[in-house]
């Protein structure tokens, strides 16, 4: 039985953090069924990863909100500052012998759907502006990565190699000449 089920108004519209909160909805669906089967071994495991992700994920959020320039970008951190401070009080008592999954469980439960829809939201105004910007360039830059590595270098390799010498010196003189002068040596 899933413990926390991904709903659509949890999305923020951000592509890339929309999919690492369902990672971490999944780590806590997770995390309960480790807990239901009883063995703590495999709880602690999915603990450990649970924390950690989430760690990496306020550092991700962070990042994009100074690239943005978030002017609320302190208080926003000071919430997961708290936050890990308690998971990681948590995560000693469990180390300590103590079974804290159901108490982790509902306060993580409550605090992600609380801080995506509250918190989170303050912010997807000034993050989906740089979001959208990088991931614009980042396609552009992808299609040329593969164009010049898989598509277009055994062309003009071919083209070199045969009577296509002249079309292969206009493509050169062309905006991706450098490029693939580059690819070509």
């Amino acid at each position: 039985m899933t413990y926390l089920r991904w709903s659509s108004d949890l999305d923020t519209g951000i592509d890339v953090i929309d999919k690492q909160h369902r990672r971490i909805v999944e780590y806590l669906n997770e995390l309960d069924e480790a807990n239901d089967g009883g063995d703590m071994t495999v709880t602690k495991h999915v603990l450990n990863e649970l924390i950690d992700y989430t760690l990496v994920h306020f550092s991700f959020e962070e990042d994009l909100q100074v690239k943005a320039n978030y002017p609320y970008i302190k208080a926003h951190k000071r919430l997961h500052e708290m936050f890990t401070n308690r998971v990681l009080e948590l995560k000693l008592r469990s180390e300590n012998g103590e079974n804290v999954t159901p108490e982790l469980l509902t306060m993580l439960k409550k605090w992600l759907v609380n801080h995506i829809k509250g918190d989170d939201s303050d912010y997807v105004e000034s993050v989906s502006k740089i979001v959208e910007i990088e991931v614009v360039e980042e396609n552009k830059s992808s299609w040329l990565n593969t164009a010049l590595t898989t598509d277009l270098v055994p062309i003009f390799k071919t083209a070199l190699n045969a009577d296509l010498i002249p079309v292969v010196k206009t493509a050169l003189n062309a905006d991706l000449g450098v490029a693939i002068k580059k690819m070509l040596r």
